[in-house]
């Protein structure tokens, strides 16, 4: 399908979601086209999030993404219940129109001020703090799932010019390490027991943040789950970190475990490798992508959970 007509697709399916719930929709404006489109449904003060761009084992399986959106829109919930700042849910449940999957998120008017590093940063700390009581039965580290070694074995046939045989043998070969800790928190408890789990965002907390009026948001838990805290700090920039570190500091987090975190950036980087077969409908992905194929290339491979990778 062209980026034109998923996007009329997805717009379609945001107004009739809506209005089997009684929304008044006139002017859907799309604010957001990615992965997936953001549509405000005006004058309703409501937005629509319809993922559009889905892996071959999302779009096989509308049960488990059914099941995930019902987690976010639960721990959302949850947490905006307790005050912390981040959008809210306009509607409990996840809807389905048009062959979509979707979700309904209050409104809020985005400012156009930049987050600082070190803000950024705090914000994913102070996020870590309020999650850890969340109550909200949640999924082992959410992306890292059959998604990633289908995604790469696509590949070859998918990015000839960017990914060579030997480069998917080799993450292939990385999946096979990464995958009893990334599937499994059992084994995480066996091989890393002084490392706690809690409630993670589960998806670039530091860059999920929307600016508003009222002080800067939260938002896009589509893969929250349950991790290790080092997940939500995996491959961020050194200001990020640094500022991540201070909050973390004065809210009493505990420090993060460097081979947790080392690990938590690799399945980040197979995780996005995944994902390169999709980049072509996705504006700018690819070029965001060749310089972490680079890097990862260059990289020493993993070949143990507990083998430090320098």
């Amino acid at each position: 399908m062209s980026a034109p007509a998923r996007q009329e697709s997805a717009v379609a399916a945001a107004v009739a979601a809506a209005r089997t719930l009684g929304l008044v929709v006139e002017e859907p404006r799309v604010l957001y086209d990615g992965f997936s489109v953001v549509v405000h449904l005006a004058p309703s003060p409501v937005v629509a999030r319809v993922p559009t761009v889905l892996g071959r084992t999302v779009l096989a399986d509308r049960s488990a993404q059914l099941r995930q959106m019902r987690l976010e829109l639960q721990a959302t919930a949850w947490l905006a219940g307790t005050g912390f700042p981040c959008v809210r849910p306009a509607h409990p449940e996840p809807l389905q129109a048009g062959g979509h999957a979707l979700t309904l998120w209050e409104l809020v008017e985005q400012l156009p001020d930049p987050v600082t590093e070190a803000e950024s940063g705090a914000v994913v700390a102070r996020l870590q703090a309020a999650l850890a009581t969340c109550p909200v039965d949640l999924d082992w580290l959410v992306p890292l799932d059959p998604s990633v070694p289908d995604g790469i074995v696509q590949l070859a046939d998918t990015r000839p010019g960017h990914v060579t045989a030997d480069d998917v043998e080799r993450a292939l070969a990385e999946w096979a390490v990464l995958e009893p800790w990334a599937t499994d928190p059992t084994v995480h408890a066996a091989v890393f027991p002084d490392v706690p789990v809690q409630p993670v965002h589960g998806d670039a907390p530091f860059y999920n943040v929307i600016v508003t009026a009222d002080g800067v948001l939260s938002s896009d838990f589509e893969h929250v789950g349950l991790g290790p805290r080092e997940w939500d700090v995996a491959g961020v920039p050194a200001g990020v970190r640094a500022g991540y570190d201070e909050a973390a500091a004065e809210l009493g987090l505990p420090g993060l475990d460097p081979q947790v975190l080392a690990l938590c950036e690799r399945g980040r980087l197979l995780q996005l490798l995944a994902v390169f077969p999709l980049a072509d409908a996705v504006p700018g992905m690819v070029d965001a992508l060749e310089p972490l194929v680079a890097g990862w290339r260059d990289s020493p491979p993993l070949t143990d959970l507990r083998t430090p990778l320098t």
